[in-house]
């Protein structure tokens, strides 16, 4: 994986990467080692947030569609990704206790505001295997939607490694201690920290609430979680009921869509009835209508003129929201096959499954280069695509010489294309008008991002084999137990 961080494994299979940052950590204090885990883009920040988020993704996939990922030969390898970011999570706050009062949020920095001049990882453009200045490690003790973000990623992964009970005991005893301290001491995790809420911020946490308590949930069958993501109050604090904008954007900011497929899901293939109907039930109603926004007949979302979905409204670094959309439409699709639906009405009218099927596909043809650039999005795929991929180790030849924090500027700024390719990594991508600058200094068109990545890995492995619906049913709901109460014993034999 072209973001990974720390001592890379024996097998890497890309030759222009090696180890990085393999002292991070605070030697003084909690957290000595902190190698490992994943840069969040083109640089070499560790941002906790998006990258459980990315996690997350990955695990939701594989829990639905190992065979597709076995019949591919990738099974392994992407299980493989997996614990290289949750590995590194269980070292990022005290995984054993039951309960924490810190957490590590981040560790890098890229603050350059004020003309800041400090070696730091937005101001230097070295390769990350060079890095030599100091990374501070950023905690925090009031963090609900990092922390939350964390537990669902622990829990979602749990369940990928089931067969492992050592390891997925271990991150389901994670997941339960993050999202004790996640419920336990209240706060959004950017309000205090500058680069957090200038790079990834935060708008809530109660949809983390949700996503996490859903996730916990089917990694433990504990109703208490059921009863939490089924919570009046939590749903409506999480924008469930009032609309807006956003409403059904999926992304590492917002997972409100995601939790409520996730439980129309139970409500698909296991109804568990009252006390949770009714609210599985508008949870349903809601994916529904969430399902209906992406089809191009309604007019939620404008499309640019080459028919790419606008869930951020025109502002940049659109696709990453797109290849989330297009996994939740393929995996919802896939759902309603599974449960024998053929289809979900939008107000009057009846839409097969194959309509969301082709919203996915279509939205994804366009990333692959179906557009009016003909540009491939993703780098590698097709003979055109971007050559100047925001990202400082792609730029930066491996030619044995150390670059200083300046003396790789004239990388970042040379007109040359990058000599090492990012294969398979998609871009932020185009504006509003399909336009596409392939430009390393414009990350708003070149910088791919962790989490954009996680989703298009998604939507590709959703789409991929030949329409048959085949998610697996069963495995997310291996822990969950009986949805009816246990009968009464039978009564003593009769004698006369």
């Amino acid at each position: 994986c072209n973001f990974a961080a720390g001592k890379l494994p024996k097998h890497n299979n890309i030759s222009w990467r090696g180890n990085s940052c393999t002292k991070d950590g605070d030697p003084s204090g909690q957290f000595k080692d902190l190698a490992g885990g994943y840069y969040d883009a083109g640089d070499a920040i560790k941002f906790n947030f998006p990258q459980s988020y990315a996690m997350t993704m990955l695990s939701w996939s594989v829990i639905e569609y190992s065979a597709k990922y076995e019949a591919s030969g990738e099974l392994n390898h992407v299980k493989e990704i997996i614990k290289w970011g949750t590995d590194y999570f269980l070292k990022t706050f005290n995984h054993t206790a039951d309960t924490i009062n810190v957490l590590v949020s981040q560790v890098g920095s890229g603050d350059t505001s004020g003309g800041m001049s400090t070696p730091n990882d937005h101001y230097c453009w070295t390769r990350p295997e060079d890095i030599d200045y100091e990374r501070p490690v950023a905690t925090c003790s009031s963090c609900s939607d990092l922390a939350a973000e964390m537990a669902a990623a622990l829990a979602s992964a749990s369940i990928v490694f089931k067969d492992n009970k050592a390891y997925s005991q271990k991150l389901v005893h994670g997941a339960r201690t993050l999202f004790k301290f996640s419920r336990d001491q209240r706060g959004r995790y950017s309000a205090s920290s500058t680069e957090a809420s200038q790079f990834y911020n935060s708008t809530s946490y109660w949809d983390e609430f949700l996503w996490a308590g859903t996730w916990l949930y089917y990694a433990t069958g504990n109703n208490t979680y059921l009863q939490l993501a089924t919570t009046n109050g939590i749903a409506r604090h999480a924008g469930a009921f009032w609309g807006g904008p956003d409403y059904g954007v999926f992304s590492w900011d917002n997972k409100l869509i995601g939790a409520q497929v996730l439980l129309s899901r139970l409500r698909l293939f296991l109804s568990p009835g009252y006390p949770y109907e009714e609210i599985l039930r508008t949870f349903h109603n809601q994916t529904s209508i969430v399902m209906c926004s992406y089809l191009p007949y309604f007019t939620s979302f404008n499309r640019t003129k080459g028919g790419l979905i606008q869930l951020n409204h025109g502002r940049p670094q659109p696709l990453q929201y797109v290849v989330n959309s297009a996994f939740l439409a393929a995996v919802y699709s896939d759902y309603l096959d599974a449960a024998d639906t053929p289809g979900w009405y939008c107000g009057p009218n009846f839409y097969s499954t194959k309509i969301l099927r082709e919203f996915a596909k279509t939205q994804i043809d366009y990333i692959l280069g179906k557009n009016p650039r003909k540009m491939s999005y993703v780098v590698g795929f097709g003979n055109h695509y971007p050559r100047h991929v925001h990202h400082r180790g792609a730029s930066i030849p491996k030619n044995k010489v150390k670059y200083s924090c300046k003396g790789g500027w004239k990388w970042r700024d040379t007109k040359k294309p990058n000599p090492n390719k990012l294969v398979g990594a998609m871009v932020a991508g185009p504006d509003r008008h399909d336009g596409f600058h392939d430009v390393r200094t414009n990350y708003n068109y070149t910088e791919p991002t962790l989490a954009g990545n996680a989703g298009l890995v998604a939507a590709l492995v959703a789409l991929s084999g030949e329409g048959d619906s085949n998610i697996d049913k069963n495995t997310i709901f291996s822990a969950v137990p009986p949805m009816f109460p246990t009968p009464p014993p039978p009564p003593a034999p009769w004698k006369p």
